[in-house]
């Protein structure tokens, strides 16, 4: 009997990261990656976005198990979120898992969750319907693992984030003669890396690489502020190279550097000397040119942490006088705008910029020639580009045309989209609803695009604020109505408009008080739509518009008289009782006063107590 396989990107296809994709044999959900990615421009005040899982929600009885290829954030960033709602087991290489543990033992919902497995390039396990292998590849990060999925169709192959690269060091190459094997034995289809397709000239080798960071360190006479991802383990390594061989000391920077850089040398994936690191308070005791300041910022995202510096917001160390900010991350095209900024604030800040990327085809990922050369080992039947936006998934697809593989066997998909396989044939059926989920502080999801399409307005044309008090049985407007607003116009500047705003506020109020028929809907909807004409006349702009209706009732203070005359006639009861019970001789003076000569201790307490306590009930109804 066939297998009948389903193939659905979560996140990773016409986008830049959140790499995530489910495979499904024979109602066996197999998770490969569990990535995030970090907001751009639009999403307004978004820390990361990761993808949705309502389809996996749904069938989570049905998920065997997560296999991730390698430790960036791209790829298991958004495992703590994923693990707080699904309970299955994760599998990926030694550096892997313990980078996967830092981020799982930060979330709170998950701390107790212990099912890692470690696995490497020789692990086979058999799941019945899919027996799931791996093998070697290079990234910029050790013990990086593409997937191999057998079934009795033929093998799926997910490449994970690769390179080929002749030079690379151990822990760090590609298993040449595994892969041709798995082409060998026959490949079904193959999700393939698309992050660097565009691009046709060679990726420069690491010991090319490595060669440039060591000379820049070696010409530069003042501080040296390294951007880096935090977990590029193999920049950080040439890094801490670099300053040993040129005699500086290195200050790490970043909320979670330490800790990689910690786990990384614990497993033996950083070697350096034991007195290369030093604290920012040791910096004052060396010379600008013995130092190196390694900065990856928050969630090893290092561009806004340079920001931060220029802009002199950090508390332990900003840009100075004749720093060199050195950038050795490649930023995605996507933050080309953000990364103009940042330099043009360097250079106010008086230091200057190099990138690494100005002089080198540093990418992590293959380029176009490095892509074919992985379609002609593995020999695909099928071919799904992924991770990268739509014209870096065209750009592979053409590509592999170059090779002759025919068109119909080559899916760009989008998210949501099922790629079947039946009766020997691969189609698009009919797809899922998957959008994505943001994380905005403490809440997941709970950001949508209502919320950031008024964030969007807010940043564009500010908020006005009217606020009007009002007497609905006397339909009258108690005060004049108060406005305010922020990021629209000067108040104070603006006297004019403010003044005609508050007399159409009045107009559209009076008018809904004076209708039979008054709704405070529609009260504040009339608010709205005759200000925002207005406003909009005057200033061609259109704030978000916020009334606030107060309701007061005036007939408080006679409500209030009943309550002390209630209060008054409650105290005299007991009054009374306690006269009887002590058969007082003068009941009057006894009446008109609080303390009669006749009433003993006892007597007074009471009295004191039932006078008040019927005088604040009565208040508080009124």
């Amino acid at each position: 009997m066939s297998a009948k396989i389903k193939i659905i990107p979560f996140g990773g296809v016409r986008e830049n990261g959140k790499n995530m994709y489910a495979v499904d044999v024979n109602g066996g959900i197999y998770i490969l990656d569990c990535g995030l990615k970090y907001p751009e421009n639009e999403l307004l005040g978004i820390d990361v976005v990761i993808p949705d899982w309502a389809y996996l929600r749904e069938n989570k009885e049905r998920i065997v198990a997560v296999f991730l290829t390698h430790g960036h954030a791209d790829a298991i960033g958004a495992l703590p979120y994923f693990l707080s709602e699904f309970n299955v087991p994760v599998f990926g290489s030694e550096m892997t898992i313990a980078l996967a543990k830092i981020g799982v033992a930060a979330e709170p919902n998950v701390k107790g969750y212990d099912d890692f497995h470690v696995i490497d390039e020789k692990t086979e396990i058999d799941f019945g319907d899919v027996v799931v292998s791996f093998f070697s590849t290079t990234h910029s990060i050790p013990e990086s693992l593409g997937i191999d999925l057998k079934t009795d169709e033929g093998q799926i192959i997910y490449t994970g984030d690769f390179k080929f690269d002749q030079t690379a060091k151990t822990g760090y190459q590609t298993d040449y003669a595994r892969l041709g094997a798995i082409g060998q034995a026959g490949v079904l289809a193959v999700l393939s890396d698309s992050a660097n397709a565009e691009n046709p000239a060679m990726n420069a080798s690491e010991q090319t690489i490595a060669e440039d960071i060591e000379e820049t360190f070696h010409y530069q006479n003042g501080r040296v502020i390294v951007a880096c991802v935090a977990s590029n383990i193999l920049r950080i390594q040439q890094v801490f190279d670099a300053a040993q061989q040129t005699g500086r000391k290195v200050c790490l920077m970043g909320q979670d550097l330490e800790k990689i850089v910690n786990t990384a040398m614990k497993l033996g994936k950083l070697v350096f000397a034991d007195d290369l690191l030093v604290t920012p308070e040791q910096l004052d005791s060396l010379e600008p040119g013995e130092t190196v300041i390694l900065q990856t910022g928050k969630m090893g995202e290092p561009i806004k942490a340079l920001q931060r510096m220029a802009n002199k917001q950090e508390k332990d160390l900003n840009i100075q006088e004749g720093d060199l900010v050195y950038i050795t991350t490649t930023p995605s095209h996507a933050m080309d705008t953000t990364v103009a900024q940042t330099r043009d604030m360097i250079y106010r800040a008086g230091g200057e910029v190099k990138a690494i990327s100005d002089d080198l085809n540093s990418s992590g990922h293959a380029y176009k020639r490095d892509l074919q050369l992985m379609l002609n080992l593995l020999k695909p039947k099928y071919l799904v580009p992924i991770q990268g936006e739509y014209r870096l998934l065209n750009a592979h697809a053409n590509a592999a045309l170059e090779l002759g593989m025919p068109a119909d066997h080559i899916f760009i998909l989008a998210k949501g989209d099922v790629l079947t396989y039946a009766d020997g044939q691969m189609s698009l059926g009919e797809g899922i609803d998957v959008t994505d989920t943001m994380i905005d502080g403490i809440g997941v999801g709970d950001i949508g695009n209502i919320v950031l399409r008024d964030r969007k307005v807010l940043a564009d044309d500010g908020i006005f604020i009217a606020v009007v008090t009002i007497d609905r049985k006397k339909k009258q407007i108690v005060a004049d109505p108060k406005i305010t607003s922020r990021g629209f116009v000067y108040v104070k500047a603006n006297k004019d408009l403010m003044q005609e705003s508050a007399q159409i506020i009045r107009k559209a109020v009076q008018n809904n008080l004076d209708n039979k028929e008054f709704d405070w809907g529609h009260l504040k909807q009339d608010v709205r739509e005759h200000l925002s004409h207005y406003l909009f006349e005057q200033t061609h702009r259109r704030p978000v518009i916020l009334p606030v209706i107060m309701e007061v009732n005036q007939h408080h203070r006679r409500s209030t008289g009943k309550a002390k005359e209630n209060g008054k006639a409650a105290t005299s009861a007991p009054a009374a009782k306690a006269k009887n019970k002590n058969k007082a001789k003068k009941p009057a003076k006894a009446a008109k006063s609080d303390q009669p000569a006749t009433a003993n201790k006892p007597h007074r307490n009471r009295k004191r107590r039932h006078s008040k306590k019927p005088a604040a009930t009565a208040e508080k109804k009124a």
